[in-house]
């Protein structure tokens, strides 16, 4: 099959789909989500057993993680220090790993759902370089949750509407290059920009139920949607380039320091890494 390609702004990129090596006894079947460890290994998040497959940048499976007890796994984020968090949106918790796949902490607890508290339905997770650990709560909730490194719940903002730090559905959450949280408002089209704080700073429309928010080293950050489509963003917000992603829907993605871009699809369920082109 003749290669194919796509363009990111001034960049290219080959399209490697499938990508990885699976053995004939597993599959991408429930595929939800993709992160890159600090070890620079790649970690794919599945509803299934095992519930993440673990792989080098050549595509070699070298892992396999159980996650026991949990529900339906939603995203997948990894940090700079080494701790990887997993999103139970059925199980209302939030699983915190080490990067070789020991569970160090579970936030939230099984079977109870709390309305407008943590957590109901929540649906992503990531750290800041302080320890300090936001939550999109996310289907059930319409909030941000704001807790201290060892798990104490801060704050808590938001609530349903479309107005500013209004939600409906916030199904993403990151932190840009300048300390920004990023959340992806699906059901109302946009990014939301807050400080860490809570505080408003603007927000990206023109997307069509936003996805995964994934920040670049540049300061910028790439938005998938439900159109299906990948869109790069400066740190100003302006949109340098698209492309459309090859499933039905690019459900998660994450950026490698190599300039790679893994993109985890859900129909049907397939990885695929964008390649840079030089």
């Amino acid at each position: 099959m003749r290669d194919q390609f796509v363009g990111l702004g001034e960049r290219r990129y080959k399209v490697e789909r499938p990508w990885g090596n699976l053995p004939a006894q597993l599959s991408y079947d429930g595929i939800t989500d993709v992160a890159v460890m600090s070890s620079g290994r790649v970690a794919v998040l599945l509803r299934n057993d095992p519930a993440v497959l673990v792989f080098d940048p050549d595509g070699s499976l070298v892992d396999q993680w159980s996650v026991p007890d949990i529900v339906a796994g939603h995203y997948i984020r990894a940090s700079a220090t080494g701790r990887v968090y997993i999103t139970d949106f059925d199980g209302h918790r939030i699983f915190v790993f080490s990067n070789d796949g020991r569970c160090e902490r579970v936030l939230g607890a099984r079977d109870e759902p709390r309305f407008g508290e943590p957590f109901n339905h929540p649906a992503d997770a990531v750290e800041a370089p302080d320890g300090e650990i936001y939550v999109a709560d996310g289907y059930g909730n319409s909030c941000i949750h704001r807790f201290s490194a060892d798990g104490r719940l801060l704050a808590t903002w938001g609530k349903p509407g479309a107005g500013p730090l209004e939600f409906s559905t916030p199904h993403a959450i990151a932190i840009d290059r300048a300390g920004r949280l990023l959340v992806g408002d699906r059901e109302n089209n946009r990014v939301q920009i807050l400080d860490r704080d809570g505080k408003w700073l603007g927000q990206i429309g023109g997307l069509y139920k936003p996805m995964a928010v994934e920040p670049t080293p540049e300061g910028g950050f790439l938005v998938t949607d439900h159109t299906p489509r990948l869109s790069l963003y400066s740190a100003e917000g302006e949109l340098i380039g698209r492309c459309r992603t090859f499933g039905t829907v690019g459900h998660g993605c994450a950026l490698a320091s190599d300039g790679c871009i893994y993109i985890a699809e859900m129909g049907p369920a397939m990885l695929t890494r964008l390649s840079p082109v030089s």
